[in-house]
């Protein structure tokens, strides 16, 4: 129950921040997901995914705006070519936007996210899918670099570094970077 008060929390900031501001574009982007696990012990693989979803920017003055998302992206980490570990989420990134010219920005922002399906496929096909217990909420930091190819086509760049915990034992936390294209109506 508190994560959904966080959530509504941070829904309600990114309304009353339309309020004040001069221009708000709304959009969607989608994109690829190259992502890892970081920390144990395990010699673990990428896992290649993607991600989807709807942007609002947020233009506060001419440099600077506020990129609030809402994502479904697929992570996870493939563990010694036995089994792939996959964990979606549904993600709430709010980044920060900085232009430095017309055209490119750099971004940073917290993300919450959380879990709406988790598992380990095993490649061995006589072994059945597992739960894998990840933990319900994922909190990380985000960096990146976005540019404005047209008016409304955009790309991004970004890295997101795991704060919490997916797993207690080992500890390990998520490693993403993603590419992205979106488009603004």
């Amino acid at each position: 129950m508190r994560k959904l008060h966080i959530l509504l929390l941070c829904i309600t900031l990114a309304l009353t921040i339309n309020t004040n501001a001069q221009e708000v574009k709304f959009g969607a982007k989608a994109g690829l997901n190259i992502s890892n696990f970081i920390g144990g012990q395990a010699d673990r693989n990428n896992l290649v995914s993607f991600h989807v979803g709807g942007i609002a920017e947020v233009k506060l003055s001419d440099k600077f705006s506020l990129q609030p998302e809402l994502l479904y992206s697929r992570q996870g980490s493939e563990a010694q070519d036995i089994v792939k570990i996959k964990v979606d989420y549904l993600a709430v990134p709010i980044m920060a936007k900085y232009y430095l010219s017309e055209k490119f920005s750099f971004e940073a922002g917290p993300q919450m996210s959380f879990l709406i399906n988790d598992k380990g496929e095993y490649n061995d096909s006589s072994i059945p899918d597992q739960d894998t217990d990840a933990s319900s909420f994922d909190f990380s930091l985000n960096a990146g670099i976005g540019y404005n190819i047209t008016s409304n086509l955009f790309a991004q760049a970004r890295y997101n570094y795991g704060i919490t915990t997916v797993t207690e034992n080992p500890d390990i936390k998520n490693s993403v970077f993603q590419m992205s294209l979106g488009y603004k109506f």
